[in-house]
């Protein structure tokens, strides 16, 4: 008998607001988990695949960044976005303490706290995108009109070309 896949904390929050999404799994027993390397699995668009990237400001605050898989931060756009001095990434190590989710699996949906979250301005060129599904293997397609007041994100520049 097939094992029954488990619902996300991400998932519940997208059925809570009655958001439709589809679920996109794959194979991670190669450990290509990067972002470009995911987007590949799922068959999709690397610049419609967004990773979520967790930053602290020079306020002590915490920020979350959503952007396309093959793109860079661009910390100084980031802060600006944010209304602070500066921001930097986390430590990986302080990932699953601050938001619940572990590296490879972080969602914007669904943090342990309601963080600031910005989307990369691209997010606008679609009708909907993949983030992470709440673990690793797992990613959801949701529309982004939805995904954004979910999370209560706002859209900016924050990406630097490379």
């Amino acid at each position: 008998m097939a094992k029954k896949e488990t619902k996300t904390n991400a998932m519940r929050i997208l059925d809570q607001a009655g958001v439709s999404y589809e679920i996109h799994t794959y194979d991670v027993s190669d450990d290509l988990i990067d972002g470009v390397s995911v987007a590949r699995k799922c068959n999709e668009d690397p610049e419609q695949v967004f990773k979520t990237l967790v930053t602290v400001g020079n306020d002590k605050e915490h920020y979350v960044f959503v952007i396309p898989v093959a793109e860079k931060l661009d910390l100084k756009e980031c802060a600006k976005a944010v209304g602070v001095k500066s921001v930097e990434m986390i430590p990986q190590k302080d990932l699953l303490k601050l938001t619940g989710y572990i590296h490879g699996g972080c969602s914007p949906i669904g943090m342990k706290k309601k963080f600031v979250t910005v989307y990369d301005e691209t997010i606008v060129l679609f009708d909907k995108i993949l983030v992470s599904g709440g673990r690793v293997g797992t990613q959801v397609e949701v529309g982004v009109e939805d995904l954004l007041n979910v999370t209560e994100g706002k859209v900016q520049a924050i990406t630097r070309n490379i």
